[in-house]
């Protein structure tokens, strides 16, 4: 079948409206979702000469949602990213951008490590780590 069939192309919509249905009901009905982050943002970890960058990818959070920890051989990115206000009432066609609680625990190669900075541009955390010793 073709996308020139109707059947073909009635299949395709069905099958897109089954996925973000699921989508939308994995973030709507999780189990203890009132405590529990709701995504995991995507990170790049890169070795340098001075130590480790780890980007994460954050576009629409806020710095003053933030919170960064080194714990136990990882780096953890904890936050929130609010649904703006102003569609709070809209009829939603389509939500795939994930909004709520978050949390990435990244695993640092073997060594200690010191968070010497932490920049927030163009939607994107950038920290950079300086090994110890």
């Amino acid at each position: 079948m073709t996308y020139r069939d109707p059947r073909s192309w009635v299949w395709a919509e069905a099958l897109e409206l089954l996925r973000g249905t699921e989508r939308l009901q994995r973030r709507l009905f999780q189990v203890g979702a009132a405590e529990a982050p709701g995504w995991e943002p995507p990170v790049d970890l890169y070795e340098t000469v001075d130590g480790l960058t780890l980007s994460v990818a954050l576009p629409g959070v806020a710095a003053s949602e933030l919170e960064v920890s080194l714990e136990s051989g990882s780096v953890v990115v904890r936050g929130e990213r609010a649904f703006p206000v102003e569609y709070q009432r809209a009829i939603i066609y389509r939500l795939e951008i994930p909004y709520g609680r978050f949390e990435r625990r990244i695993a640092l190669p073997a060594g200690q490590f010191q968070l010497v900075d932490r920049r927030l541009a163009n939607g994107c955390l950038t920290l950079d780590l300086r090994r110890m010793g």
